[in-house]
């Protein structure tokens, strides 16, 4: 039964501290006390944050309970991980509105009544000064600058805030107050979670175990999964816009996508892998699968049938969609780049340009070239990259 467990707890993890340890615990015959710290700095939230809630719902299914630990207090001090300066600090009502739209997200991959939500002001707000230095004092000024980040930045002389060097001790301290047995984060939390053990034993418990998770590469297969990259699947986006990104990813990072997002089952998946190898199924079905699941996921069975039809209807029948926008516009000066951004299909005249530039912009099906264009009165169907489709009337 153990073994059986850790097959899928295992699954898509790039480390263990340790493996022997998380044996033992499972031994114990109890469920665990599953931890993963969620600072709400944006609103937002794509595919790639989901890896994680994965990795919860497969705890879940194994009879464990996964804690949601909302960093309400940690949100205001601000994850120094991978930043070249100091995060900008959030205010407590920025970070329990940004909350919020994590609490709703979550629902959607982990059982709500399996699934405990705690705040780690809780804990923190009643601290008094002296416990705060006691627990400043399990580290050295010399270890924590060991820490990567951090390094790099006293090395190069970019400015260290002291309040930076709080955030390990209390993301290690949620850890105390929650006698967590496992943490779950990504690989550029592992400064944070080992800090969580060394914390935990100062405090006299048994460390927890940490599983780190790989950062999920965006559509462009290359950048980790980011709005800052263009690259991101998010879990709000149109069902049609999800399905379609998805299938846009290559054939080798679908099976990435596949362990780390899909609720099948390790043998399930390798089944699927030796049906592709084999010549049995199609890359482009099995993608099509992957897509159906997600997208009924975050947006129900009626949603994704009508994305996956929407998807053969464009990419498998060449045809335009059966519906799509219809725009009018009375602008004094019709550009094709202020028609694509007021028409809601590119975020601003600078994405629109590229787009243009890159010929991803078709007009009545022919590709527009001169992002310069000054669009006569008339009716067009334009089409923006593979997925974006409006009808637009010029007054």
């Amino acid at each position: 039964m153990i073994q059986e467990q850790l097959v899928e707890l295992k699954r898509g993890t790039v480390e263990i501290v340790s493996e022997k340890e998380l044996v033992a615990k499972l031994k114990k015959g109890r469920p665990l006390k599953v931890k993963v710290g969620f600072d709400p700095t944006a609103p937002d939230i794509h595919l790639g944050h989901t890896v994680v809630l994965q990795k919860m719902r497969q705890f879940q299914d194994a009879g464990h309970d996964v804690i949601c630990l909302i960093g309400d207090f940690t949100g205001m001090i601000g994850d120094p991980s991978g930043r070249s300066s100091t995060r900008p600090p959030l205010t407590r009502e920025e970070v329990l509105a940004n909350a919020r739209t994590y609490q709703d997200q979550v629902r959607k991959i982990l059982d709500p009544g399996r699934t405990i939500v705690r705040f780690n002001s809780e804990w923190m707000d009643p601290m008094v000064v002296s416990d705060f230095i006691k627990l400043t004092s399990v580290q050295t000024v010399a270890r924590m600058l060991e820490r990567d980040d951090f390094k790099k930045r006293f090395q190069s002389q970019h400015p260290i805030s002291i309040h930076e060097f709080l955030y390990p001790f209390v993301q290690g301290y949620d850890s105390v107050a929650l006698s967590a047995d496992v943490e779950l984060g990504g690989t550029d939390q592992v400064f944070n979670l080992l800090m969580g053990r060394e914390v935990q034993k100062a405090y006299g418990q048994e460390p927890q175990v940490i599983m780190t998770l790989p950062l999920l590469e965006g559509t462009d297969g290359i950048q980790k999964m980011s709005k800052s990259y263009d690259n991101y699947i998010g879990v709000d986006e149109a069902p049609s816009e999800m399905y379609g990104k998805i299938m846009s990813i290559s054939d080798s990072l679908m099976w990435k996508y596949y362990e780390l997002l899909s609720g099948l089952h390790v043998p399930e998946i390798e089944a699927k892998k030796q049906s592709v190898a084999e010549g049995r199924l199609h890359p482009m079905d099995a993608k099509m699968q992957l897509a159906f699941e997600m997208v009924e996921r975050f947006h129900g069975m009626d949603q994704a049938q009508s994305a996956q039809e929407g998807f053969v209807n464009i990419f498998r029948s060449r045809e335009l969609p059966e519906i799509m926008p219809t725009v009018s516009l009375n602008l004094e000066k019709p550009w094709i780049c202020a028609v694509l951004k007021e028409a809601g299909l590119t975020a601003g005249t600078s994405e629109a340009r590229r787009l243009v530039s890159q010929g991803a912009v078709q007009l009545n099906g022919e590709k527009v070239t001169d992002s310069d264009w000054v669009m006569p009165k008339g009716s067009y169907t334009i089409k923006v990259g593979k997925r974006r489709f409006a009808r637009i009337e010029i007054a």
